[in-house]
């Protein structure tokens, strides 16, 4: 499938119910380019927030990213840490899987094409998901219907070992007040096990689907050598990942501008990649270093239209 065009409007189906909860409903909105093929793949959107905050909403513009990548986008929720501790959230994301894939029919989706793609601790659970997807069933997961399984992951600024990020967390975080702290119900060092399992770095697989991995070297709530780690964790076992070091980048850069509060906006660079367009960074292949090019969203519609739209 090549580049769609603006010919193809983008449909939206909003507020589809795909799990029920204690805590409420989880619904998802699809964005679905009007294709000419019968049947387009779908990516997953995950939202950032520190796994406390934000909503499906909190997205780049994903009918742009529909019309450009031939893909529908669904824009996920998942119950946050302070309604559920985690694995909660991991299972939340899987159940999304599982709907899209058998309604795969309702939707006019290739069921053979699921991706996620995520940022911050969107991009954490994108990649958790993608990690897990070859296992049928997760320790209490509620739901088992269905193939829960990524062809590809595209994450930006996720955290990957969660032990390790919240000791290098801003001064004055607090170790029971991190993020990290409120998905687990504890500090990682007092919730080791946990920690691990939360941890993608723990997960990796050399049957991992392909992975982008893209981060900010001027990010400091969550350092660029965790996507360094993962990257190279990924190679080392085999499986296909690129990493993009985007030069001086902060935090939040994926996200539409205008949604944070003034404290924030001082580490975040929400809204720069959309006004400034393609980035200078540095792209890995392999572990070591990479060559000089830039990263844009198109990059992220490229990759997903090589890994799910390029099907005989």
């Amino acid at each position: 499938m090549g580049h769609m065009s603006d010919d193809f409007p983008v449909s939206v189906e909003a507020d589809l119910f795909f799990a029920r909860r204690d805590t409420g409903e989880l619904r998802l909105d699809l964005y679905r380019p009007t294709s000419p093929d019968e049947r387009v793949p779908v990516v997953l959107w995950l939202h950032g927030g520190g796994w406390f905050a934000g909503d499906r909403t909190l997205a780049p513009d994903l009918a742009e990213r529909a019309r450009s990548s031939g893909c529908a986008v669904a824009s996920v929720e998942y119950r946050l840490s302070g309604q559920a501790l985690f694995p909660a959230q991991l299972h939340d994301v899987r159940a999304a899987i599982r709907f899209l894939r058998t309604h795969a029919d309702v939707y006019r989706l290739d069921p053979r094409g699921v991706g996620a793609w995520g940022s911050s601790a969107g991009g954490h659970l994108a990649a958790l998901a993608g990690l897990t997807g070859h296992l049928d069933v997760l320790p209490g997961e509620e739901e088992t219907e269905g193939d829960p399984s990524l062809q590809a992951v595209a994450e930006s600024y996720g955290p990957v070992d969660l032990a390790a990020e919240a000791q290098t967390a801003l001064p004055g975080a607090g170790g029971a007040h991190t993020p990290e702290a409120r998905l687990l119900g504890g500090p990682p060092a007092q919730r080791p096990e946990a920690a691990r399992q939360a941890s993608p770095l723990s997960w990796v697989v050399p049957e991992a689907p392909p992975f982008q991995i893209s981060h900010g070297t001027g990010d400091t709530l969550v350092s660029h050598h965790q996507s360094e780690r993962l990257h190279d964790a990924l190679v080392a076992a085999g499986a296909s990942s690129e990493l993009y070091l985007v030069e001086g980048y902060r935090h939040g850069f994926l996200n539409p501008a205008g949604r944070l509060d003034v404290d924030l906006a001082r580490v975040m660079d929400d809204g720069r990649l959309r006004s400034e367009g393609p980035a200078p960074a540095e792209h890995r292949a392999q572990q070591g270093p990479g060559e000089r090019t830039t990263f844009g969203f198109e990059d992220i519609d490229a990759f997903f239209r090589r890994h799910l739209a390029a099907r005989p």
